[in-house]
């Protein structure tokens, strides 16, 4: 099967423009008006975009850029390149440059520690240095690795993303989207270590030859019980901040059986009345998961096992074959959107299909749609198989092979030849008639009976 992402923020623009109903009591009909310069909510179960802001919009990730740095980690270990249990050993060139102000997990060089020790650090308190020294160990200089970011962002099919180190400081051009960080954070999800590990609240470093063991607190208040911001159902995934890109968060959030994952950049901080500063890129987020849960649900629209139209059938005495979708398709909807609303269209692959066809062949697409934009496809097979007539196979067969150019120019020869010998033998023909009767013809004329007697 294959399912359509929606590009747009189609849902809300159909709740504002009040052409779909939603339940009273819902938190949200209108724009949640994100306070932020982009914003992303995706439902990772079907890749449907359920809000937008300037997603694809070229903005400084700031820290969020370890997103990248992790999973080219995990990928290095994956590949048997690097394992979560080795030491490596801090140098000098892997922490030079690195701003004093900046996160740090007070790594010294000439410090040993694990590569999941490092990831820990990289990605519960955001230290800079264990993202040089990671990039260093796996690419021999960190300029390397960054050359490997970029080529894994464009592996990735990232549009608007140009990295220039493996932590996010800042630089004109090093820049990223929601929409691309979006995609990022999905590769990282598939290794089941990056959200064990992005997803601790906390972490206790075990001691090592240069430093007693340290406690690392998660930069996520999201994630972290106790804070203003936190929130059960969300985990992971990474914060960023600097005073050019603003308050960058990426998390996911699982709630019943709903599964989405959130991107804010450039959110501000700001001190309220009361002297308490608030963090829009925290507040904005659980906002956002908060509206989405309140206001969409998940629908089947097809079952696999559903009749779902008919295909003509040539060369079979059967002039029909039943279709079904190829496997169940669920969506991500506005409560309140009935399946009568929506839209359901079939393209078939050929019409008519030829038999023979086989249980299960692939014979066409359904669109399902609402208001005109397309939510998902679902490929239809044939629901029995369909025998060919041996006959109607054959004459189509003949049909086919006479209409193909060498047939028609073996064809033109044969014709050619035939009115050529029907020609030669009318020739011949009339000449041996002119022969017999000048020689050897009819009656008593022409025939030999010797000398005749002299009277």
């Amino acid at each position: 099967m294959k399912t359509t992402r929606f590009f747009s923020v189609f849902f809300l623009a159909l709740l504002l423009a009040g052409q779909l109903s939603v339940p009273a009591g819902a938190v949200a009909a209108s724009d949640p008006a994100v306070q932020a310069k982009a914003a992303l909510l995706v439902d990772r179960k079907t890749g449907a975009v359920i809000y937008g802001l300037n997603e694809r919009g070229e903005l400084y990730p700031a820290s969020t850029t370890k997103i990248m740095t992790c999973l080219l980690v995990l990928e290095a270990i994956d590949e048997g390149r690097l394992k979560l249990s080795q030491e490596i050993t801090a140098t000098p060139t892997a922490l030079e440059g690195l701003a004093e102000d900046g996160s740090t997990a007070g790594i010294k060089a000439g410090e040993v520690l694990t590569v999941e020790e490092l990831l820990y650090c990289l990605m519960v308190v955001s230290a800079n240095e264990a993202g040089a020294i990671l990039a260093e160990k796996i690419s021999g200089t960190v300029d390397s690795f960054v050359d490997r970011m970029n080529a894994k962002a464009q592996e990735l099919g990232c549009e608007n993303t140009h990295f220039m180190n493996p932590h996010g400081y800042h630089d004109s051009q090093h820049y990223t989207s929601a929409w691309d960080l979006y995609l990022i954070t999905e590769a990282a999800l598939e290794y089941p270590d990056f959200l064990r590990i992005c997803d601790a609240s906390s972490h206790t470093v075990p001691a090592t030859n240069l430093s007693e063991a340290r406690q690392l607190n998660n930069t996520n208040f999201l994630i972290r019980s106790g804070r203003d911001y936190y929130n059960a159902d969300v985990h992971g995934v990474k914060t960023g901040s600097h005073s050019q890109a603003g308050h960058c968060l990426v998390t996911t959030a699982q709630h019943a059986s709903m599964d989405l994952l959130c991107v804010i950049l450039g959110a501000d901080r700001v001190q309220q009345a009361d002297g308490s500063w608030w963090t829009y890129s925290f507040g904005e987020t659980n906002r956002l998961y908060d509206w989405a849960f309140a206001n969409f649900s998940y629908q089947t629209v097809l079952k696999e096992e559903d009749v779902a139209g008919e295909a003509p059938v040539s060369l079979s005495s059967t002039d029909h074959v039943t279709l079904r979708p190829a496997k169940t398709v669920e969506l991500l909807l506005p409560r309140g959107v009935k399946l009568e609303d929506l839209e359901k269209s079939i393209t078939l692959n050929a019409d008519p299909a030829e038999a023979p066809i086989a249980e299960g062949d692939v014979l066409g697409v359904m669109s399902i749609s609402l208001d005109g934009e397309t939510l998902a496809e679902v490929d239809l097979l044939a629901f029995t198989s369909v025998e060919a007539s041996r006959l109607r196979v054959l004459w189509r067969d003949v049909k086919e092979f006479f209409s193909t150019t060498a047939a028609k120019v073996l064809l033109g020869v044969v014709l050619l030849l035939a009115a050529v010998f029907g020609g030669w033998k009318l020739l011949f023909s009339r000449r041996r008639y002119r022969y017999g009767r000048s020689v050897g013809g009819g009656g008593r004329r022409g025939v030999y009976r010797g000398p005749r007697r002299r009277r």
